[in-house]
C-alpha cells in the first residue's frame, strides 16, 4: 500500500510516497513560499500528481496556518485523509504531561523508530532545530530541543557587525581545529561545536536510558544537518532518510 505522506515543517514541506520502508517520488517546497498563490498552486499540482498511485494520505504539521492550504490542495481527492496528532497516535503510548505540546513530526519519528527499528530508541532530527525524541518500553517519553546549525550561523552573523553569514555546506569536515582566519574560526566553532553539543546531549540521554531500560538504546539520526556531524558519528548512530514520512505511513495504517 502506497501512502502519500506530507510533513509540514517550519522551513520545508516534505512529501513522498511511502510503501513499507521505501520512499519514492520525494519532493519539497519552502514553507514560507507556499503562502504565495503561485507556490501554493505548484504544491497542489505536485501533490495531485501522486494521488493516482496512492491508497491514502497522511500528514503532520507544525505550522497550523498552512493546514487550510494543504487541505485545499487535496480537497478533490476521495482518498482517506489522516492527520497525526497527540490525540490520535495509534499504538504509541505518550508518557508526557502535556501531549499537545509535542510536535506532530516528532511523534511521526517516534512511530517510525518503534515500528521499524525497535526500543528503546533515541531519534535525533537535525533541521531548523535539533530535536531528541526518546521512546522507551513505556512509550514516548519526551526529549530535548536545541538550536540547529543554521540557527547557530545566523545568530553569529546577526548579532555581530563583522562576522559573515555561513552556509551549511561550508561547515563539513574541517581539516584542522585551529582557524587561520576569521572565516575558518567561525566554521570550526560551529562545525565542531555542533557535533559536540549533540554528542553531550546524547551521552546524558543514553546514561538515563541504560539505567532504566538495562540496555543501550538504538540511536537514529535524520534531517538535513546530519552531514555536518564529525566523521566519528558513523559509529554512534544509524542515519535514516525520510524518517518522518515513514512514521506517518505507520500511523495511517494503524489508524485504519
Amino acid at each position: 500500500m502506497k501512502i502519500l505522506c506530507i510533513d509540514v515543517g517550519n522551513t520545508h514541506i516534505h512529501y513522498g510516497l511511502v510503501e513499507g520502508i521505501n520512499v519514492t517520488d520525494i519532493g519539497d517546497f519552502r514553507t514560507r513560499a507556499v503562502e504565495t498563490p503561485s507556490a501554493a498552486e505548484e504544491l497542489k499540482i505536485a501533490l495531485r500528481s501522486l494521488l493516482p498511485q496512492s491508497q491514502g494520505i497522511a500528514y503532520c504539521s507544525v505550522v497550523p496556518a498552512l493546514n487550510p492550504i494543504l487541505k485545499a490542495a487535496l480537497k478533490e481527492s476521495s482518498l482517506p485523509l489522516y492527520q497525526l496528532t497527540s490525540d490520535d497516535c495509534p499504538g504509541l503510548p505518550i508518557v508526557y504531561p502535556n501531549p499537545n505540546e509535542i510536535g506532530q513530526d516528532r511523534l511521526a519519528n517516534a512511530l517510525a523508530a518503534q515500528a521499524h527499528h525497535g526500543l528503546p530508541a533515541v531519534v535525533i532530527d537535525m533541521g531548523t532545530a535539533v530535536s531528541f525524541d526518546i521512546v522507551s518500553s513505556q512509550g514516548y517519553e519526551g526529549g530535548i530541543i536545541a538550536p540547529g546549525i543554521g540557527l547557530m550561523t545566523r545568530y553569529l552573523h546577526e548579532q555581530t557587525a563583522l562576522l559573515p553569514q555561513l552556509e551549511e555546506a561550508e561547515l563539513i569536515a574541517p581539516k584542522s581545529p585551529i582557524g587561520k582566519s576569521t572565516l575558518e574560526a567561525m566554521r570550526l566553532g560551529v562545525a565542531i561545536g555542533f557535533s559536540g553539543m549533540v554528542d553531550a546531549l546524547l551521552e546524558r540521554v543514553i546514561t538515563e536510558l541504560m539505567a532504566r531500560e538495562k540496555k543501550a538504546p538504538i540511536v537514529l539520526a535524520t534531517g538535513g544537518s546530519t552531514a555536518n556531524l564529525t566523521a566519528d558519528w558513523v559509529k554512534k548512530a544509524q542515519f535514516v532518510d525520510n524518517l518522518t514520512l515513514k512514521g506517518l505511513a505507520v500511523a495511517f495504517q494503524r489508524a485504519r
